[in-house]
């Protein structure tokens, strides 16, 4: 049997224990160099000797934190490896995360769930098997987005021009390109996560209005060698908070009066900075800046008489449209 070099021995005593220990499961110096028999062809020879030699220098490493626990004289020694980068818990949320998240393809989402599970030791994995039911939400012609928020977010920090495509689907449920299938160019300023979704927010170099756009409808995304100029004074935080479900349009002071029980709808969706004032016994006010769009339409509507729109008034007729056509929908006054 040959022997290996101290180097290569090292790298895979460090392997075993990060795979075989942790918290709740230690290895003596004999288990170690079974397992390391197990792991490596049988053609390669390890010592005791040498692998309890390894172990020392580990100890009186500053680079890895082994954890030695010795019980007595006479008794054997017992290693293991603990205090990882990530907390079991958090890997956890990693996985959860991926799990939920529509614009990651099925095959990616389980492939990343196995990397994820590599962060941990063998035995701590085993708590870690899914327990979110993976469905196929991605389109096949995003199966390419988690390379094209690398892109993004390397034009983001750059602050160059991107060019791509941009497409959605009609109702034969075919992906069409938008603008006869010509390129795009837009000004990138960040990107967010949102309702499950990555979206881009950017500017039209002629517009002064900012924009989002769905990562997973852009195709064919390029880094032009053109850089842009972000406007002044530029919160990606204030622009979600004033977006409702991602709808683009106006932006307006808007003031509607809620009923008392939607407090944490509110701060949930505001924070708890957000501007409210008590009206009476049962409702407060709400006060802050909204794009005035078919998405605060529809999230108002949600509340139904718990909600009324007082500012303002092109929003207060729209509201009134709504429930207009709403009360004739159910009265039988529409066709199907």
């Amino acid at each position: 049997m040959a022997e290996i070099k101290k180097s290569e021995r090292i790298l895979g005593l460090i392997h075993v224990l990060t795979k075989y220990t942790d918290e709740e499961n230690e290895l003596t110096a004999r288990d170690i160099l079974d397992r390391l028999h197990d792991e490596f062809d049988d053609t390669v020879e390890f010592h005791e000797s040498a692998i309890k030699r390894d172990l020392r220098e580990l100890e009186d490493s500053r680079y890895i934190d082994l954890i030695v626990n010795n019980e007595g004289d006479g008794l054997p020694k017992y290693y293991s490896y603990q205090n990882r980068l990530f907390e079991i818990q958090e890997l956890r949320l990693l996985m959860d995360a991926i799990s939920s998240a529509r614009f990651i393809t099925k095959k990616d989402k389980e492939n990343m769930i196995a990397k994820i599970k590599k962060l941990t030791s063998h035995f701590l994995a085993k708590h870690l098997e899914n327990q979110i039911h993976i469905e196929e939400f991605a389109i096949g012609e995003a199966r390419q987005v988690k390379y094209t928020v690398f892109t993004l977010h390397h034009a983001i920090h750059e602050k160059r021009v991107i060019r791509f495509k941009y497409g959605r689907y009609n109702v034969k449920k075919e992906f069409v390109l938008s603008n006869n299938g010509d390129p795009r160019e837009i000004h990138p300023y960040g990107l967010i996560w949102k309702n499950d979704y990555y979206y881009l927010i950017g500017k039209y170099e002629h517009k002064d209005s900012l924009i989002h756009l769905r990562v997973d409808r852009m195709l064919d995304v390029q880094i032009t060698d053109q850089n842009f100029q972000m406007i002044e004074h530029f919160d990606i935080t204030e622009y979600v908070n004033r977006v409702f479900n991602m709808f683009t349009g106006v932006e307006k002071d808007l003031k509607v009066r809620f009923s008392n029980r939607l407090i944490n709808v509110i701060i949930d969706r505001f924070g708890k900075n957000v501007s409210i004032e008590r009206d009476g016994e049962d409702m407060f006010i709400l006060r802050t800046k909204a794009i005035i769009s078919d998405g605060l339409v529809g999230w108002l509507l949600n509340w139904g008489s718990d909600a009324q729109v007082i500012d303002p008034p092109e929003l207060v007729q729209q509201m009134k449209e709504e429930s207009r056509k709403l009360h004739e929908m159910y009265n039988g006054n529409e066709g199907p």
